[in-house]
């Protein structure tokens, strides 16, 4: 017999003795896998004093209902419980299907918080189940019951430590070392080739340096080579099957089986025996596990070891809050070649690679093509707990119609904090609008080396965005001739009935229009009585007042763009005021019964756009409403997204249309009143050609080349045009956060001309000023900037929106126009009056304004530059764009077309060719 230490009893194998003979030493499953679990819960409490917040996590995925599996589960989560691992379980109905299944197992594969995934077997479904495909769905790293075909490979030529292996062998090999005894050298016989007990048992035993014999049914002489094991594993699941004298004097037996006999003495009628007879095999045996209460406990305990070791390993790989995502660093090409060719050169991920990357899941993205997708706004739903990252809003000083690289620093400062700094960014820009992709500006959303790539699918090949809100505003403009005709020609009962249809007896009638009822304060649907029906189908719209489809394609645009969820856009979307009825009453999309189905009809158009830069830093693309009109920036649900997916430390770059008298006036004013997010940095760009025409240089025209004054220094005109640069500063200034110029550096800048900006920056009171050469040097370029952003973004920030909605609107049009323009009054038209005091009385006098003007200067004149003074704003009209949220007042300078068409880009410029 072996001799047993006093350390083997304390770990848990006990001997029983009667006066006659020495009986085997019991080696408890239970004791052992108490100590294993003890030790567990002493790691996972080390891994969270480390990484605070972080928990191993388990999930444990049942199809059907047996009660077999409940109880094995239920033994799992409380194990769980007991180390501090956080274990979930998904139950799937016995109806699911396979490729139901395979879908939750892939979402569980690709959630970082997730370490361990058991599949319960069996598969308890109605439908066909290829089990060994389920199991090997199962991704190797999370595959801690060790039953994938790639660990069992790598168990089978002896990679242990690069794989996880069956948790009742593991457990076998853990009861054996609680004997004492060294495998090495010893012969082993294992009864039984299953792949989750035998087959694991044999490999395992081999290269622990065993002599391993592997028995099963067709073995002749299962008893002589039970009597030559010093090691016995029996897996066979047949009860009590080995007999106790085949068992050699002194072995070590691990009985895995379980297995019920009848037994009239337990209330069950039933009692649990393993595969081994244990009165007989107590006899021979050194050591022996009990059944129940020997390998069972350890299968447990074994399960919860794995998926420690896998967070181990997770964490060995990934650092809390990182992406892991790889990064491609540009080296520039002098001289520069084209966007098209930058953009061609480029290898880009696939759009699943770069998904993964930034944490996403298989199920939330929707691949358009290989480098673009759109999210799925479960994503969001997803992460609503985690905590936002840092948040830049990006914007200019008045430019030029050349435009100043305002969204190509954005792209590049993204760049420089993602690919250069490694802290996880994302940056966030508005889809190209249809006319403007062969604009003076190029095709290509950014340029040079900070673009969105591949540059033909960014700009050429549409989303289908703007095509579902022409549609839709059809729709609406169809919905209201169409009521409009039968009005006139049916009798109101008519209408009534066609409106609202009799169904098996019932009328049917849509949300909708329980709200109109609602609105008309009718609180029933039917049976109405003959004035009810009369106020409830006669809209009485005044065709004086209906909107135009452009004028409605804008106020959805901004819908999408301000929406946070899809039911805030239906809410959006049934609040637009298609007309006032003769009484002076708005009629909006609800009361034509058309904004569900526009509801449904946007949807798609709700999700946005991932791509990626020419360095590999994610990009949302998202919505495209006009600035001059609207708000222009990129959507609140991209910019929510984002702020999620970079997590704490990361930095979300996003822009807003124009110049910060205008664009940036409405980010704040409207978006993040809306949104409820604050950005902690302002960047303004900047640059020496655009101060010296406000300077006095002559204007500059699209298409054609830049006067002669644009590349010579002349130190006193840039002087003068720095007063513009400072009067921006300043409305930067006035929503209390930080601000940074970022000098955008063009070749024929000189040291001098760019000292000077610099100078006049700071002394307007910039936090800091920096200069640009992001779109020759990629993110390289924008370095400084980005160090700068980091630093700026760890001040307090003491944000406030420039009024209060509840003053009148009058006031609020005042207080933009003399804060942000200079202006000393506004002058409204009597049409704007009368707009205002209808929108007023209508309940709308407490939205935010939006102001369209021209972006071409502070004052409503374009021709106007530096900073213009003492003169009115003229008010000439005031639209109600109530689904959008605000109220949209054209100035006398508004024009939807420009005077000089711009000259576009496509001539001369072959993409075709540059593509070779």
């Amino acid at each position: 017999m072996f001799a047993v230490t006093a350390s083997v009893l304390r770990r848990g194998a006990l001997r029983y003795r009667d006066s006659q003979r020495t009986m085997a030493t019991i080696v408890s499953g239970n004791k052992t896998a108490k100590l294993v679990k003890d030790r567990l819960k002493k790691e996972v409490a080390a891994m969270k004093d480390q990484f605070p917040g972080f928990r191993p996590g388990l999930v444990v995925l049942q199809v059907g209902d047996r009660d077999d599996s409940n109880l094995y589960i239920s033994m799992k989560l409380k194990a769980a419980a007991e180390i501090g691992i956080n274990a979930n379980h998904i139950r799937l109905p016995e109806t699911a299907t396979e490729d139901e299944v395979l879908q939750r197992i892939v979402a569980v594969n690709e959630n970082p918080a997730v370490h361990g995934l058991i599949v319960q077997l069996p598969l308890d479904s109605i439908n066909p189940m290829n089990t060994e495909k389920v199991t090997n769905a199962v991704a190797p790293e999370k595959d801690v019951d060790g039953l994938t075909s790639i660990n069992a490979g790598k168990l089978s030529r002896g990679d242990l430590g690069d794989c996880f292996i069956p948790c009742t062998p593991n457990g076998c090999m853990e009861l054996i070392s609680q004997t004492g005894l060294s495998v090495m050298g010893k012969n082993a016989v294992v009864i039984g080739r299953s792949k989750i007990v035998g087959a694991p048992m044999h490999d395992l035993l081999l290269w622990n340096h065993a002599t391993v014999t592997t028995c099963h049914s067709k073995t002749l002489d299962l008893a002589e080579q039970v009597g030559r094991a010093d090691i016995l594993v029996v897996g066979a699941g047949r009860a009590e099957m080995v007999k106790g004298e085949w068992v050699k004097e002194g072995a070590v037996v691990i009985d895995c089986g379980i297995n019920h006999i009848p037994d009239s003495s337990k209330a069950s009628g039933k009692r649990v025996v393993g595969d081994v007879h244990y009165p007989s095999a107590t006899e021979r045996a050194g050591y022996i596990t009990p059944v129940p209460g020997g390998v069972g406990p350890m299968t447990v305990a074994m399960l919860m070891k794995n998926t420690v070791e896998s967070a181990k390993r997770f964490l060995q790989k990934y650092t809390p809050g990182k992406w892991n995502i790889k990064y491609t660093k540009k080296n520039p090409l002098e001289p520069q070649p084209s966007d098209a060719e930058i953009s061609y050169s480029c290898q880009s991920k696939t759009i699943g690679q770069l998904a993964r990357e930034v944490g996403l899941f298989s199920e939330e993205v929707e691949p358009y093509g290989r480098s673009r997708a759109k999210i799925r706004l479960d994503a969001l739903k997803r992460m609503e707990k985690e905590p936002d990252g840092k948040y830049v809003v990006v914007t200019g000083i008045t430019s030029t119609p050349l435009g100043e690289g305002k969204r190509t620093t954005t792209l590049g400062l993204a760049q420089a904090l993602g690919a250069h700094l490694n802290i996880n960014t994302f940056a966030c820009v508005q889809e190209p609008s249809p006319g403007s992709f062969f604009g003076a500006r190029g095709i290509a959303v950014g340029g040079g080396y900070s673009q969105i790539i591949p540059l033909e699918e960014v700009s050429l090949q549409s989303l289908g965005q703007n095509a579902l809100i022409s549609a839709a505003s059809r729709v609406v403009m169809d919905t209201i001739k169409a009521h409009a005709h039968y009005e006139s020609k049916l009798s109101e009962k008519a209408l009534f009935d066609l409106l609202v249809p009799l169904r098996e007896g019932q009328r049917s009638v849509s949300q909708a229009q329980l709200n109109r009822l609602t609105k008309l304060g009718i609180e029933k649907s039917d049976p109405l009585t003959r004035t009810e029906i009369r106020r409830f189908v006669k809209l009485d719209i005044d065709p004086e007042t209906a909107t135009d489809s452009g004028s409605l394609e804008n106020e959805i645009m901004a819908v999408l763009s301000l929406s946070s969820s899809e039911e805030e856009m239906q809410q959006r979307l049934a609040k637009i005021v298609v007309a006032t009825n003769k009484s002076g009453d708005p009629v909006t999309t609800e009361d034509l019964d058309v904004s569900g189905p526009l509801a449904m009809l946007l949807k798609d158009a709700l999700k946005p756009v991932l791509m990626q830069t020419v360095e590999g830093t994610p990009a949302f693309l998202h919505t495209s409403p006009l600035a001059d009109i609207a708000q222009g920036s990129p959507s609140i649900l991209a910019d929510k997204l984002a702020l999620k997916m970079v997590g704490s430390e990361g930095f979300v770059v996003t822009e807003s249309g124009h110049g910060a008298d205008i664009g940036l006036e409405k980010f704040f004013n409207i978006k993040c009143r809306y949104s409820g997010l604050r950005p902690d940095v302002v960047v303004i760009v900047a640059t020496v050609r655009t101060l010296k025409m406000h300077g006095g240089a002559p204007p500059v025209q699209a298409g054609l080349p830049l006067p002669k004054e644009y590349s010579q220094e002349n130190l006193k005109q840039l002087e003068g045009g720095c007063c513009h640069l400072k009067r921006q500063v300043e409305n930067a200034q006035a929503f209390g956060l930080p601000v940074i110029v970022a000098v955008n550096k063009f070749s024929g800048d000189t040291d001098p001309e760019l000292e000077l900006v610099c100078g006049q920056a700071r002394q307007a009171g910039a936090y800091d000023v920096v200069q640009c050469t992001n779109w020759s040097e990629g993110g390289a370029g924008a370095l400084a900037l980005a160090q700068a952003v980091q630093r700026a973004a760890k001040l307090p920030g003491q944000f406030s929106f420039l009024y209060d909605t509840q003053i009148p609107a009058a006031d609020k049009l005042r207080t933009v126009a003399q804060k942000m323009y200079g202006a000393k009054d506004i002058d409204l038209s009597p049409k704007s009056k009368e707009k205002l005091a209808l929108y007023t009385k209508q309940g709308f006098g407490n939205l935010p304004v939006c102001i369209a003007k021209t972006h071409l200067s502070l004052s409503n004149d374009p021709t106007l530059k530096g900073v213009p003074t003492n003169f009115m704003l003229p008010i000439t009209d005031i639209k109600a764009h109530v689904g959008a949220g605000f109220l949209c007042c054209l100035t006398e300078s508004t024009n939807t077309e420009m005077d000089d068409p711009m000259w576009p880009c496509f001539h001369g410029n072959n993409l075709y060719s540059d593509s070779k």
